[in-house]
């Protein structure tokens, strides 16, 4: 079907000091609340968001969201100072500083040195939400709809919904400089339900990015969507009990990556190993993994998730390696605990919205790939799971501890791929899994764009990754 392609109009851009502010006097006022602090800026920011949702042959919902505001934060030592509005006036602004000057107290801090500047543009700037018309985007979910239900009757519900979204944030240090970001996002997801013999399962597949809604309104695109979501649901139509357990387990390429994210990038995180909370503090320069296994957080992936052209405090995105070769040799820094810890921020500081502080937060992390066949990893198990897709999970940070569902996994029995089993939960620790890595697969895979990830009540969009992985001795929890 035709799309109706257009652009967001530059007259339109986000211009605060062009339309509510006076650049001049909000720099003084920014200044004034820094004076005798290490760090501080002003985050403005302003976002726009549309959803669309088909549940079941109708459009249950349709939004659109719009927004903007500003934070400013002053910074001193372990303690910030922050305020936030959505007015956009010098009122306001005075305000907001006069509170965020309490963090500093009587001074006494010096300022740090501001982040560098950087051109990379690893996405476009264009608005999706303007990437197609809107009844386009209401034919397009009814057509996943019919299609799904034209490919197999056991289908009886469908569930599909759009997203996109324009998030434009201007970034004003004290020393004067003025940093800008231009984030588009948009997401296609589809989920079916089957039913056979009076037993009903799910499939879900989807994915998108920081691009615009064309490529995800597709045919092909959505077509090959619906039918790996419907593969998944037939797939657990004929799921056996899942096996309990201690038993190795073989990751699948792409998402599983979601397990690593959870169970080690969060214990990577700046903040967590300078307050001596997470299971890797103190372990800079040591064995945390086993040989061959390389992990990396890189915000610099052009069009990917996770990626940002700069952070939300204004350093540029980088390509951070976490574990080389099994041994710990970085973290994850924002400016405040970089500066605590005596390294170099490193681009993770990253916030929900304006009306949030910033924090060291992962971008797409993910490991580098081994040598292994992927087949060969598999028939090494002698009785075991093949782990495929995953839900959701949990993670305790101060040991690494997780437990994980399995949406598609199979059994595996003298290297022999067997039935796909449901209920399969796996359960460990972050720096025990990575040191029973016995295997790196040689395909390794970035995840869809489907990740969102929480952290002291923030949620910000992340990507995952890896290689197949051969891991020797997790508990599965499962009821057979």
């Amino acid at each position: 079907m035709p799309l109706e392609a257009t652009t967001s109009p530059a007259g339109d851009r986000f211009r605060p000091f062009d339309t509510d502010l006076d650049q001049t006097r909000a720099l003084a006022v920014l200044r004034e609340a820094v004076a005798g602090a290490d760090d501080g800026e002003l985050f403005l920011e302003r976002r726009r968001s549309e959803s669309l949702v088909l549940d079941d042959m109708r459009i249950r919902s349709a939004g659109f969201d719009a927004g903007e505001g500003f934070g400013l934060r002053a910074v001193r030592g372990e303690v910030a100072g922050y305020a936030h509005s959505t007015h956009l006036t010098e009122n306001a602004l005075t305000r907001a500083a006069a509170t965020a000057r309490l963090a500093v107290g009587a001074g006494g801090g010096i300022l740090a040195a501001p982040p560098s500047g950087t051109n990379t543009r690893l996405y476009p700037d264009t608005d999706p939400i303007l990437d197609a018309g809107f009844l386009v985007k209401i034919d397009t979910l009814r057509a996943i709809d019919d299609y799904l239900r034209g490919l197999d009757a056991r289908v009886v519900q469908v569930s599909a919904s759009l997203s996109a979204s324009l998030q434009e944030v201007v970034i004003l240090r004290p020393e004067g400089g003025l940093l800008s970001d231009i984030r588009p996002m948009s997401r296609l997801n589809i989920s079916v339900i089957v039913e056979q013999d009076g037993r009903r399962e799910t499939g879900t597949a989807g994915g998108g990015g920081r691009a615009g809604l064309a490529a995800l309104l597709e045919g092909d695109h959505w077509q090959a969507q619906a039918r790996e979501a419907l593969r998944i649901a037939i797939v657990n139509l004929a799921a056996e009990p899942a096996p309990a357990g201690v038993l190795d387990v073989v990751l699948g390429p792409g998402w599983p990556g979601i397990l690593l994210h959870e169970a080690v990038g969060h214990g990577l995180e700046g903040d967590f190993n300078r307050k001596k909370t997470s299971a890797f503090a103190g372990l800079m320069g040591q064995r945390v993994a086993a040989p061959g296994v390389t992990v990396l957080d890189d915000g610099t992936l052009p069009g990917r998730r996770g990626s940002i052209n700069i952070d939300d405090e204004g350093t540029p995105s980088a390509r951070n390696v976490l574990i080389e070769d099994g041994i710990l040799v970085g973290l994850m820094q924002d400016r405040q605990n970089a500066r605590l810890m005596g390294v170099a921020a490193t681009g993770n500081g990253r916030r929900e919205s304006y009306a949030h502080t910033p924090m060291p937060r992962m971008t797409n992390t993910y490991m580098l790939a081994g040598k292994a066949d992927p087949a060969a990893l598999v028939a090494d198990l002698r009785d075991g799971i093949y782990a495929v897709g995953f839900g959701g999970g949990q993670v305790d940070i101060t040991n690494g501890k997780f437990v994980f569902s399995c949406t598609e996994a199979y059994r595996v029995k003298n290297g022999k791929i067997g039935a796909p089993v449901k209920g399969a939960t796996l359960i460990g620790d972050g720096p025990t899994a990575l040191k029973n890595v016995r295997g790196i697969g040689n395909d390794m895979a970035l995840d869809p764009g489907m990740g969102n990830c929480g952290k002291a009540g923030q949620w910000v969009p992340v990507g995952v990754g890896q290689p197949s992985l051969l891991i020797g001795g997790l508990t599965v929890g499962g009821n057979a």
